[in-house]
C-alpha cells in the first residue's frame, strides 16, 4: 500500500538524486572528456556530432527541471529515451555489469527505470511548476 504521507518526499528524494546524476554526467562530458571529445565519441558511435550538444543540454536542462520541480513527471518521461539510447548505443554490448570494461548496461537501465517510476508516481513534494495529472484535458 502506498504511504501517501511520505510518498511525496520519497519522490522528491528520487528527483534530486536523478537530477544530481544528470549534472554529474553532463559535467563529465564537458570538463573531463571535453565537448570536442564528446562530439568525436558520438561520431565514433555513428551518431551525428551535434547530438552530443543535444545530449549535454538535455542532461543539464533535465537535471534543473527535476531538481526544481518544473513539470518533473513529464521531464522524467522525456529523459527515458536518452537513457535507453545509452543502453542500446553505448553500453549494451559491454554486458550486464557496469563494472565491465567500458561499462555495462545495468546502470543506465536502472536509471531509465527510476525515471519512469517518477513519471508513474508524479511530481512529489516541492514542485515549482507541477505537471498536469495524467489524463487531464
Amino acid at each position: 500500500m502506498l504511504d501517501t504521507g511520505t510518498a511525496p518526499y520519497a519522490i522528491l528524494l528520487l528527483r534530486l538524486c536523478l537530477g544530481a546524476m544528470f549534472i554529474a554526467h553532463a559535467m563529465l562530458k564537458v570538463r573531463v572528456f571535453t565537448v570536442p571529445g564528446t562530439v568525436a565519441f558520438f561520431k565514433s558511435l555513428g551518431l551525428p556530432g551535434w547530438f552530443a550538444y543535444v545530449t549535454i543540454a538535455a542532461e543539464l536542462g533535465g537535471a534543473a527541471a527535476l531538481i526544481l520541480g518544473i513539470y518533473p513527471r513529464y521531464v522524467a518521461l522525456l529523459l527515458v529515451p536518452l537513457m535507453i539510447g545509452t543502453v542500446v548505443k553505448v553500453h549494451g554490448h559491454n554486458g550486464w555489469l557496469f563494472s565491465n570494461k567500458d561499462g555495462g548496461w545495468e546502470y543506465p537501465a536502472f536509471w531509465a527505470a527510476a525515471l519512469f517510476a517518477v513519471f508513474l508516481l508524479g511530481d512529489g513534494f516541492f514542485a515549482l511548476l507541477p505537471s498536469p495529472p495524467l489524463g487531464a484535458h
